[in-house]
């Protein structure tokens, strides 16, 4: 006992010290004070005495994490089971077979064959059944989809055997797979809004942002000029799609707004106690500092899309367009723990160009925090530009043409866009949540794929004459009816208009791929419409930027 005690003393001790004194630059003698012996005391006590049996990594690891708890809502401890998983996103890859899979009727279904990936390969397609994973029978015994991922990734160069059943071929088809890089995209969506005018939609902030975007912005010159008469870049706006995009890399998003501002100009800036102000400038290597940029943000805007945004609305160099951003400005650093986990520890706070800080408000706590998006709702800001309200004392101006911005928490957008909950339902809701819809589509495209290529060889073709006539809609009605949910007439006409689209966007995205999926929502999204109706009014975009 006395042996396991002063193992636990030790490994706590040192969490402890990692945690006060490495920042800070204190010495051993500085950090061992009344505190840490008072841990490790009580530590000793319940190792020695309690009455039942405890675990004592447990118990060190909920002291870690009620102490960060109390500090700030994102200085957490991540145990070592989860750090692998939190980083893949944002790393941009991963190593396994290369597919997107979803499970229906307790079978593995082939969504996609990611492109490059070593499936693609070996000709494994979509609509493609998965039943045998190294000669072990996975089809009808309840797999997960953690099962599935635990069995086909590993490391690159290893080899795993699956057996394949597909559509009009009799005898399963064997594959011998060697495990590979597989890239995580971090860019939605990247399409032609007309001629001269791109869309690139970006989900996270991770190590592959900057070269997918970069890439994309490439091919939307190319299919501008191949539109143009004289073969000429034409490219000349672009809306950036930053809604629902929760951060990630400080990198990535200081070089994506690299691309938009002129040399020299101030991108964001950090600043703590133990943490000196350090400047983040742009450089001369942006590749769009000329034409009209808009950026779609919403309440799941946060971190780096802040960043982002409020450095291009500081700048005066665009119109930011939705609703007030989350409004997450700590800067957080990794230490790792001697057990292969790790804390994150806030250091700093960013502030935009006009020293706007991003944070909110956590002075309530961190349950008060957590429901920041519900009490938003509550209050009507979702809803009514009205219903929010700024003191005077959060009032800044932007760096070129004065004008009036908000800080105190997020980013406030210069043309707000509420909520649209009109069309919502109960119905609709629960079709959406219990994957009805994505797995009605994936029968229908199973069913129907070499039809629907052939009647529709392009998205164009499909996306102007292809509809969700009634018939498919009662397919889709009668489906949700064996899956459990019953019909609400009222509901359901309510939600119809959006049944509809939702349903023709899913076919495009298993037909072709994300892009078409946003192409087809978007045209009915009023966020976006906003941007294009002010794109198209070049008088009415100069006077909101210039504030003339």
């Amino acid at each position: 006992m006395i042996r396991e005690t002063t193992k636990i003393f030790g490994r706590s001790l040192l969490i402890l010290l990692l945690i006060f004194g490495i920042s800070a630059g204190q010495s051993y003698s500085q950090v061992f004070n009344e505190h840490l012996y008072k841990f490790s005391k009580v530590l000793g006590l319940v190792n020695t005495f309690y009455v039942d049996t405890v675990e004592q990594d447990e118990l060190v690891e909920n002291a870690i994490i009620e102490m960060l708890h109390k500090l700030d809502p994102h200085s957490i401890y991540i145990s070592k089971e989860d750090v692998k998983a939190m980083n893949e996103p944002l790393r941009g890859n991963f190593e396994g077979i290369g597919i997107q899979f979803n499970i229906l009727k307790d079978t593995i279904y082939v969504i996609s064959a990611l492109s490059g990936g070593p499936s693609e390969k070996l000709g494994i397609h979509a609509g493609d059944r998965i039943v045998e994973i190294e000669g072990e029978n996975v089809a009808g015994v309840g797999i997960k989809n953690k099962d599935v991922a635990d069995k086909l990734r590993g490391k690159k160069g290893t080899i795993v055997s699956v057996g394949i059943l597909r559509r009009n071929v009799e005898d399963l088809l064997e594959f011998t797979i060697t495990r590979d890089k597989i890239p995580i995209h971090s860019l939605d969506a990247s399409y032609l809004i007309n001629k001269n005018t791109g869309y690139i939609k970006i989900n996270r902030f991770s190590a592959s942002t900057i070269s997918e975007f970069e890439e994309a912005l490439v091919n939307l010159r190319s299919e501008s000029a191949a539109t143009s008469d004289d073969n000429t870049n034409d490219l000349e706006h672009l809306v950036l799609d930053l809604r629902g995009n929760s951060g990630g890399y400080l990198s990535a998003a200081i070089e994506l707004a690299d691309h938009f501002l002129e040399s020299k100009k101030l991108i964001v800036y950090t600043e703590g106690i133990n943490s000196p102000q350090r400047l983040y400038k742009s450089t001369s290597k942006g590749s769009f500092k000329e034409g009209k940029v808009i950026v779609l943000v919403d309440e799941g805007s946060a971190s780096a899309s802040e960043i982002v945004s409020g450095a291009i609305q500081d700048w005066d160099r665009g119109i930011i367009i939705g609703r007030r951003t989350f409004g997450k400005g700590l800067v957080q650093r990794q230490y790792d723990l001697p057990d292969s986990s790790m804390i994150r520890l806030t250091i700093a706070r960013y502030f935009t160009p006009t020293g706007r800080l991003i944070q909110k408000a956590y002075d309530k706590g961190y349950q008060e925090y957590s429901r920041d998006i519900i009490n938003r709702y509550n209050s009507g800001e979702l809803a009514n530009e009205d219903s929010i309200h700024f003191p005077d004392s959060l009032k800044y101006k932007t760096l070129q043409y004065e004008r009036t911005v908000y800080g105190g928490g997020g980013i406030m957008p210069d043309i707000f866009v509420p909520l649209d909950t009109t069309k919502n339902t109960d119905y609709y809701g629960e079709m959406i949540r219990k994957g009805i819809m994505n797995t009605f589509v994936l029968n229908y495209i199973d069913k129907n794929r070499k039809k629907l290529l052939k009647e529709y060889p392009d998205f164009d073709t499909y996306n102007s004459t292809f509809s969700v006539n009634e018939d498919l809609l009662s397919e889709l009605v009668e489906y949700a009816e064996k899956e459990g949910l019953e019909k609400n007439e009222e509901e359901f006409e309510t939600s119809k208009d959006d049944i509809r689209l939702i349903t023709k966007a899913l076919i495009a995205r298993d037909l072709w791929s994300t892009s078409e999926y946003f192409e087809i929502v978007n045209a009915k999204n009023d966020t976006y419409l906003k941007a294009l109706e002010l794109l198209e009014d070049s008088g009415l975009y100069d006077k909101l930027l210039t504030n003339l």
